[in-house]
């Protein structure tokens, strides 16, 4: 039975620790199999990308298989074809789907009718494989994942949401701040919420970045205005306030990192002083999109054990 990757809740907490620790492995081994061997990966973008392209682009050279890059607006999906139509024509000729979109309904839709695994590499709901690279980064850090708190500051978007139901998941207790009416998807709250009940973590939902920082070991923070919301800068003038700078960090933990998925907007989400302070850390974090995606791949092709 095929696996997908659609949210991030579609991996047990058991399976996302054992893509972590074969993540690290394989960071330390590039090249340590080969399980893609004759099989195409398509990766169709609808958006603009750097790092999830190449990621991908590379990972499944690595693993042994052949990438096919392809932008959406050359496809006939940007011509109104049914989604339901794409997945079962692209299931004939490739061996799996990554696809990074707008809608995160055409990724469930895309996964519900091809036969071949598909992967979220990014909707306007979730992100999950940037959530899984972060997970790697905060367990190099740190040596642990349970225990720590995380603090999100900025826009309620599918960073804050994904967080939001990883962390809890996962162990790590998690404050999100954001100005009013820009909180995360209440999907993903209840969902979070959910796996509270079971890790024991606390989640705050709060509009005051200060007291949400208090006792944190991780701040983190995205870009104020998302792909396909530029037509919305004015929105920009809402997050006063909302920036991580050293006073803010000055009110978390002693040793508390900062963390950013890229790209930064130096001087609005994220001082240049702060990016700058944590940017060895920002870009471990940017590296590990490789591995983690890597170590996904190869659990998903092995049938759901690494």
């Amino acid at each position: 039975m095929k696996r997908d990757f659609v949210n991030f809740e579609d991996l047990s907490r058991d399976e996302v620790l054992e893509i972590l620790d074969y993540a690290f492995y394989i960071k330390k081994n590039p090249f340590a199999n080969n399980i893609l061997k004759n099989k195409s990966i398509g990766l169709i973008f609808m958006k603009q990308s750097t790092r999830t392209r190449l990621s991908f682009e590379v990972g499944v050279k690595h693993l042994g298989g052949q990438p096919i890059y392809i932008l959406g607006s050359s496809t006939q999906l940007s011509r109104g074809e049914d989604i339901k139509d794409t997945a079962r024509v692209m299931s004939r000729y490739l061996d799996g789907i990554v696809i990074r979109t707008y809608s995160h309904q055409e990724v469930e839709d895309l996964a519900r009718y091809g036969n071949v695994p598909v992967i979220n590499a990014l909707t306007d709901y979730q992100h999950p494989c940037q959530v899984l690279a972060d997970l790697q980064t905060i367990k190099e850090r740190f040596g642990k994942l349970e225990g720590l708190k995380l603090t999100y500051i900025g826009d309620g978007n599918n960073m804050a949401n994904t967080l939001l139901i990883a962390c809890s998941m996962m162990g790590i207790n998690i404050s999100v701040a954001t100005p009013p009416m820009y909180e995360p998807n209440g999907k993903a709250i209840k969902t979070a919420l959910d796996f509270a009940k079971e890790t024991g973590v606390n989640i705050e939902i709060t509009n005051n970045p200060e007291e949400a920082v208090k006792e944190s070991d991780i701040l983190y923070t995205d870009v104020w205005v998302s792909m396909g919301q530029e037509n919305e800068s004015n929105k920009k003038n809402v997050f006063e306030g909302f920036t991580i700078n050293k006073n803010l960090l000055s009110k978390a933990n002693k040793n508390a990192i900062v963390m950013h998925c890229l790209p930064a907007h130096k001087g609005e989400e994220i001082t240049e002083e702060v990016f700058e302070m944590f940017a060895d850390i920002i870009f471990d974090q940017a590296e590990n999109r490789l591995h983690a995606q890597k170590s996904l791949l190869n659990f998903l092709y092995k049938g759901g054990s690494n």
